[in-house]
């Protein structure tokens, strides 16, 4: 006997349907799994025959053969096992075949008959948007994240006899239904907070300018001076992500098997830690099923990379492209994805090898040779990516034992959604949100300034030597310091306080 259901696989970030085929025929008992499984599909077979033992269903003593289509596309992940046990319970003469069929199933079984959370749910409940079936039979840890998409009727289950159940009896379950505001409000916030920072005023102040005008910053100092507190706290001063934002971020770290189970949705915007021995294909994204990287788990939040010297150069590189353009292609010889990488780049490093160069009460013990050489490591391409370069000083003991309290995220989040509520007015229509996203022709048209300005612009030129895009660079960072000021036009002082955030450029390239 034939029957039939109905899945989803997994490609790259996006869904696509699968077609579950299995056919129990008379013959010497045998499993066979075509359609290009993968090991985790393959061991289904060592899963679902105890799965439905355990659960009191009968195993037929048969031929069973399970055709996944399209045959041609690799599937991955044990999310098949749910379907499939269903599908040979209708083939076997224990299920309704026909109901069967109206539902998308996916699920990973244990040997007793329980459903695991699969991955890519989210992903999965998107794409049934275009599709006739609007049901879906899950697992109850996924359902949450299913219920975002109101357009589709979402069934967990727990075990593999409550979805036989309720195949035989559908009101044994109610459609799943949530409030995303209500769901939002129970999720905790931000555990840091920028009043955690002492001292270290004007290091904030270019933070607050980096995040309101979307802009990549470089953060230089001394060992134990605060670089990477700073960094932790800049997700606390981005402004909320909106529904649209939600989906995409909850979209990708429900593909990576990220999202936290039962919570359905990310809240905060992703920080993203990332340790200087990370290889390229983790950074960037791959593998046969090309497979979401560090720059893409960073979509619309932040990106730190501590130790910027220390990364592999191909590391660095691979990161011009996206920052640029706010995806990245990854190519393979049968499919070619894009994954969208849209993050802000934060960057930590020491000012020389032994990190004493600059810091009062210390001595640098490295020769100037030494010091050109670590900072060489960092391309001037790259280096020109990078909107803002500060430094952070070492704080002294008065500085550190004060029991003032500094300014909280909160009060500095204001003024950064201000500045970017003025920068959607000024883009609305164009298909950027934020000043760092200008081209070139559109920081000509945004960004002029007037006779005392440009002469100063100049003069910082001729001296530094600051390349064309730094010259653009230099030009929306004044935008973005003029809207925090709510002023109209690019004045002398904004461009002053640009210039003045660009310190390695001054110092060496």
């Amino acid at each position: 006997m034939l029957a039939k259901a109905y899945s989803y696989g997994l490609l790259g970030i996006d869904a696509y349907p699968v077609g579950i085929e299995i056919d129990v025929a008379s013959g010497l008992p045998a499993i066979s799994l075509i359609g290009l499984p993968d090991a985790a599909i393959k061991e289904s077979k060592d899963r679902i025959k105890p799965a439905i033992k355990n659960s009191n269903f009968l195993w037929p003593p048969e031929r069973i053969t399970i055709s996944l289509a399209p045959c041609d596309i690799k599937k991955e992940g044990a999310g098949f096992d749910l379907p499939v046990a269903l599908g040979i319970l209708a083939a076997s003469g224990q299920l309704n075949s026909q109901r069967l069929e109206e539902y998308v199933i996916i699920g990973e079984l244990s040997l007793q008959g329980e459903v695991r959370a699969a991955k890519g749910v989210l992903p999965i409940a998107i794409a049934m948007k275009k599709s006739k079936r609007k049901k879906i039979i899950l697992p109850i840890e996924n359902a949450k994240e299913a219920a975002i998409m109101n357009d589709i009727d979402i069934y967990p289950v727990g075990t593999l006899s409550q979805a036989v159940d309720f195949l035989c009896y559908p009101d044994s379950i109610k459609p799943l239904k949530i409030n995303i505001a209500e769901l939002l409000n129970n999720l905790s916030g931000y555990q840091e907070d920028f009043s955690d920072i002492k001292g270290q005023v004007i290091p904030k102040r270019a933070i607050e300018v980096a995040v309101a005008g979307g802009h990549n910053l470089l953060i230089i100092g001394p060992p134990g001076s605060g670089k990477t507190m700073l960094a932790k706290r800049i997700p606390t001063i981005m402004p909320d992500l909106s529904l649209r934002e939600l989906q995409e971020v909850t979209k990708i770290h429900s593909v990576a098997g990220n999202l936290p189970l039962n919570q359905g949705i990310l809240k905060m915007r992703p920080f993203r830690a990332v340790h200087h021995t990370i290889s390229q294909a983790a950074l960037a994204g791959g593998g046969s099923n090309p497979q979401p990287g560090e720059i893409s788990l960073a979509h619309q939040g932040v990106l730190f990379l501590d130790e910027l010297p220390e990364f592999h150069r191909d590391c660095l590189e691979t990161l011009r492209q996206p920052l640029e353009e706010g995806h990245i292609r990854i190519s393979r010889a049968k499919n070619s994805l894009l994954l969208p990488c849209s993050f802000m780049l934060v960057a930590a490093m020491n000012p020389c090898p032994c990190g004493g160069l600059g810091k009062a009460g210390a001595r640098c013990r490295c020769h100037p040779n030494q010091v050109y050489k670590y900072r060489s490591k960092i391309s001037g391409p790259l280096l020109d990516r990078i909107d803002i370069h500060i430094e952070v000083l070492a704080l002294n003991y008065q500085t550190l034992s004060s029991n003032q309290l500094s300014e909280g995220s909160c009060q500095i989040k204001e003024r950064v959604e201000k500045a970017r509520q003025i920068q959607r007015e000024r883009f609305q229509s164009l298909n950027i949100y934020c000043n760092a996203q200008m081209n070139h022709r559109q920081t000509r048209r945004f960004c002029t300034i007037d006779k005392e300005a440009s002469k100063l612009l100049k003069m910082a030129i001729d001296e530094f030597k600051f390349s064309c895009r730094a010259y653009d660079k230099i030009l929306k960072v004044s935008r973005t310091i003029s809207d925090i000021a709510d002023k109209k036009d690019i004045l002398r002082e904004h461009v002053a306080e640009a210039i003045q955030y660009r310190s390695l450029d001054r110092d060496f390239f």
